[in-house]
């Protein structure tokens, strides 16, 4: 029952985790659709003000309580594949979101907010390194899940 507790716990964050950083490529898909810099300045304040409250203790949360939840069902980290790949998943990840994400956010929403120095072309160069990097911080997650569910080499 308590390895129960900890799964769901963990599985619960996980989907806190992977629904605000899903939502967050919506919201910007959304704003670049509107050429609009006063949208684009409040999507990304907003962005950055949801991975404060969601992303980042969602992280915490969910490495607590899978760490915890293989613990207690006697799995090992470094010795179950499918953990120990999982872990490697969210590393990258977190490493692509705190040393290129979060920095471009911020340049992004101070280029945004400042009608003086906003360019387009500054703009679409932020965007696109976002794009990037936003993409490895959120697709290496996922593949963590698959890791997960699926257990690969587990049966």
């Amino acid at each position: 029952m308590i390895y129960n507790i900890w799964k769901l716990i963990h599985i619960i964050s996980v989907i806190i985790f992977l629904g605000n950083i899903t939502i967050g490529i919506f919201w910007k898909i959304q704003a670049d659709k509107s050429t609009d810099r006063l949208k684009i300045a409040d999507t990304f304040k907003n962005i950055i003000l949801a991975d404060r409250i969601f992303t980042m203790p969602s992280v915490a949360v969910l490495f607590i309580f899978g760490m915890g939840a293989a613990m207690q069902g006697n799995l090992s980290l470094v010795e179950t594949p499918w953990i120990l790949w999982g872990i490697i998943m969210l590393i990258i990840s977190a490493f692509a979101f705190m040393s290129k994400v979060v920095p471009i956010q911020k340049q992004i929403l101070a280029l945004a907010s400042d009608e003086q120095r906003f360019s387009w072309d500054e703009y679409l160069k932020l965007s696109r390194k976002w794009n990037i990097w936003g993409s490895i911080a959120t697709i290496t997650p996922y593949i963590a899940v698959a890791l997960m569910v699926l257990k690969p080499g587990a049966m």
